[in-house]
């Protein structure tokens, strides 16, 4: 796409990123009212690559929220229990993967990313995306007559101009959005992550259920996404040698069965080995402190984030996407108030980061908390036993609780009509 003039094509609102968090923001915009709408991305297309997602209560009811939860329902069936073993002694408890009192039986569903994805982008008008198409660097322009909110200039590595309204950053851990608006950079978690796609051309024979491990400072579960696909994931504690491999999926997988499974029952390994090498993936897990949330404010005027721009969590919480199709529905809800009443935009999107913060702000202190619980703390030696054993005492105490509650959380309809 040639490069626009110097005043550039002018939007009303710009999402940046079409990840989860992007498509989800743009599709609820755009069911919310917005028409002059583009979604930016620096790949080529939608996404392919990833294994899968866990769609807990709160996710499922943001897709219901949206109207698209009848699309993966059949497709994905949900498990109900959810099992947790600590390998080291033996111990298993279960709990019962059900949502609130008027809402019951939702449980989790493990989904494809790719159809999630698909599902999402099959909303949205096909000249509203717009791919291979990189945000540089961003300016934001004084009110005028003509416009008395301002517009924000987006220059596109291409050498394009973009001119929006309202600017959603949805670009990822690494947002170019959250460092203009001033947000805390992500700290290091020194924890990663390995995930991947177990396929049985035969079938399995693993219970339709949610099943964790625990292992000195290991954490890894498994679950069944249908009858022929198992998503697994294990995570621990960062090795600098691990960066070698981290990019060869072949060598991953070694590097799991040799090392990273060790203790963990031979039927899981055995699924590791059953792997689509495409979906598997080795990540670094990086977070936003909860400090960094509650003294930050993530919008300036009518610029604002959502997804791992706003608030990147400990991935072995498994809520990420979850929390990402929340923001959309929320903040669609808000901007949606504004399409009904004609004024208070910059009300909208304030009204939007407000009734986020402290929620996002509270999940990252229970990802803070699971990243101290579950790190080894091995060098240093007897205190660092002490930390290890007081932060899980209150993880499993305090944490777990709120946890559970964060899953169950209903997000409600958009609210659009009339």
């Amino acid at each position: 796409m040639p490069p626009e003039d110097e005043a550039g094509a002018e939007y009303e609102v710009v999402v940046v990123g079409a990840g989860i968090a992007g498509l989800a923001c743009a599709t609820a915009l755009h069911q919310a009212g917005v028409r002059r709408l583009l979604l930016l991305d620096k790949y080529d297309g939608v996404r392919s690559n990833g294994a899968a997602v866990l769609l807990y209560p709160n996710g499922w009811h943001a897709l219901e929220a949206l109207g698209l939860a009848h699309k993966l329902k059949d497709t994905y069936p949900a498990c109900y229990l959810e099992k947790q073993t600590n390998l080291e002694t033996g111990e298993t408890k279960e709990m019962l993967l059900t949502s609130t009192v008027d809402r019951p039986g939702i449980g989790v569903r493990t989904v494809h990313r790719k159809a999630l994805l698909k599902v999402l982008a099959e909303e949205l008008p096909q000249d509203s995306i717009r791919f291979t198409s990189k945000l540089v660097s961003l300016k934001s322009e004084q009110a005028s007559e003509e416009s008395p909110s301002g517009f924000t200039k987006l220059n596109l590595d291409d050498g394009s101009v973009i001119r929006t309204k309202v600017l959603i950053g949805c670009d990822g851990v690494h947002s170019v959005v959250a460092q203009w608006l001033g947000l805390s950079q992500p700290a290091d978690s020194q924890r990663s992550i390995v995930r991947g796609l177990a396929k049985f051309e035969k079938g399995h024979d693993f219970s339709n259920e949610l099943q964790e491990y625990v292992f000195k400072d290991k954490r890894g579960a498994c679950v069944p996404a249908n009858d022929q696909e198992l998503y697994w994931y294990i995570a621990h504690d960062t090795d600098p040698k691990d960066l070698e491999v981290t990019m060869h999926p072949r060598l991953i997988i070694k590097q799991v069965m040799g090392r990273l499974a060790e203790g963990f029952p031979d039927k899981f390994k055995h699924a590791v080995s059953c792997s689509d090498l495409n979906t598997v993936a080795w990540t670094h897990m990086l977070y936003r402190t909860p400090w960094g949330l509650f003294l930050g404010w993530p919008h300036r005027n009518l610029i604002t984030v959502a997804g791992d721009a706003f608030h990147p969590i400990a991935s072995d919480l498994s809520l990420g996407s979850c929390m990402a199709l929340e923001d959309a529905v929320i903040l669609a809800r808000h901007v949606n108030s504004y399409i009904k009443n004609q004024h208070g935009l910059k009300d909208a999107i304030e009204a939007y980061v407000k009734q986020r913060r402290w929620r996002v702000a509270l999940l990252a202190a229970w990802s803070f908390l699971s990243v101290w619980a579950h790190h080894s703390w091995s060098r240093l030696g007897f205190l660092g036993w002490a930390v290890r054993f007081l932060c899980k005492k209150v993880y499993n105490w305090f944490v777990v609780p709120r946890i559970k509650e964060t899953k169950n959380y209903d997000c409600r309809n958009l609210n659009i009509g009339g």
